[in-house]
C-alpha cells in the first residue's frame, strides 16, 4: 500500500462546505461563544482607544498620528483573532474526539484546512466588525477608510494567521491536547517582535533583522506610515506577500509531515496529554 501522503488533489468544495457548515452550527448555537469573540476585540479597542485620547491631548507628535494606537490595536487583532478563530475549529473536533472520524472520512487535508480557513475569516468577522464601528462612535477611527490598503492590511495579516494555524494544527495532531497552550499563547511570542506599538527603529539593531523576516512587521510599518505620513507603502505590502508565501508553503508542509507521523504513531485516536 502506498505510504504517499494524501495532499487533497481531488479537492471538494461540497466537503469542505459541509465543514464549514458543522462549525457554523456549533457556533451560533452557542451565545458564550459569540459573545466572546466580540467581548474581547471591544475591551481592546476601548482600552487603547482611551489612551491614546489622554496621549493626543498632551503630545503634539501623537495630536498628528490620530488613530495609530486604534489602528494598531484592531490590526493585531485580525492578525490574532485570525489564528485563534482556525485553531479554535480545530480544537473543537480535539474536544469532541472527532479527530478519527474526520481523518476516516472522504475529507482530504486540502479541505480541512480551507473549512478551517472559511470559519476563521466568519468569527473574525462576527467580532471584529462591530468593534470597527464602536471605534467610529467612540474616537472617530474610521478603519474602513483606509480602502485599498486595508485590503492589503488585511489579506497580509490573514495569511500570516493561518500559517501560524496550520503549524498549530500541525503539531495539536503530533502531540495532542499537551500542545493546546500553544493554539493560546503562539501569537503573543510575535507581538513584541512585529512592533506593533511602535517602529522597527526602537528595537536593538541584531533584533531588526528577525523582526524584518516577519510578514506582519511591514504591515504595521505601513499603517504607520499610512496614518502618519499619508503615504501606502506598496513595497511594503509586496514584500510581505513574499514572505507569507514562503510561510505559508512551509507551515503547510510541516502539517503534511505531523499529520503522516501521527498516522504512523496512532496519535489520532489519542487526543489526550
Amino acid at each position: 500500500m502506498s505510504s504517499t501522503p494524501d495532499v487533497g488533489l481531488n479537492f471538494s468544495l461540497n466537503r469542505v462546505g459541509a465543514m464549514v457548515r458543522r462549525y457554523w452550527y456549533l457556533l451560533r448555537s452557542s451565545w458564550p461563544r459569540i459573545l466572546d469573540l466580540v467581548y474581547w476585540p471591544t475591551v481592546q479597542m476601548l482600552m487603547w482607544g482611551f489612551l491614546q485620547l489622554y496621549v493626543s491631548q498632551n503630545a503634539g507628535f501623537f495630536a498628528r498620528a490620530g488613530g495609530v494606537f486604534i489602528g494598531s490595536v484592531l490590526l493585531w487583532d485580525i492578525l490574532f483573532r485570525g489564528q485563534l478563530g482556525f485553531s479554535i475549529s480545530f480544537l473543537e473536533e480535539m474536544y469532541a474526539h472527532n479527530l478519527g472520524n474526520i481523518m476516516m472520512s472522504p475529507l482530504r487535508p486540502a479541505e480541512f484546512i480551507a473549512s478551517l480557513m472559511i470559519m476563521s475569516i466568519i468569527r473574525l468577522s462576527i467580532g471584529m466588525v462591530p468593534v470597527t464601528f464602536l471605534a467610529i462612535a467612540f474616537f472617530g477611527f474610521n478603519l474602513w477608510s483606509l480602502g485599498l490598503a486595508l485590503a492589503a492590511f488585511f489579506v497580509n495579516l490573514i495569511l500570516t494567521s493561518w500559517s501560524i494555524g496550520i503549524f498549530v494544527a500541525g503539531l495539536l495532531l503530533r502531540n495532542g491536547m499537551g500542545a493546546e497552550s500553544l493554539a493560546w499563547t503562539i501569537m503573543f511570542l510575535f507581538l513584541p517582535l512585529t512592533c506593533v506599538y511602535y517602529p522597527v527603529a526602537v528595537l536593538p539593531h541584531w533584533l531588526q533583522y528577525v523582526s524584518w523576516a516577519l510578514p506582519p512587521t511591514y504591515v504595521f510599518e505601513g499603517m504607520r506610515a499610512l496614518l502618519i505620513e499619508h503615504v501606502f507603502r506598496t513595497d511594503l505590502m509586496l514584500e510581505a506577500l513574499g514572505f507569507n508565501a514562503v510561510l505559508f508553503a512551509a507551515a503547510s508542509f510541516a502539517f503534511v509531515m505531523l499529520l503522516e507521523s501521527a498516522r504512523k504513531h496512532g496519535s489520532l485516536l489519542q487526543t489526550s496529554e
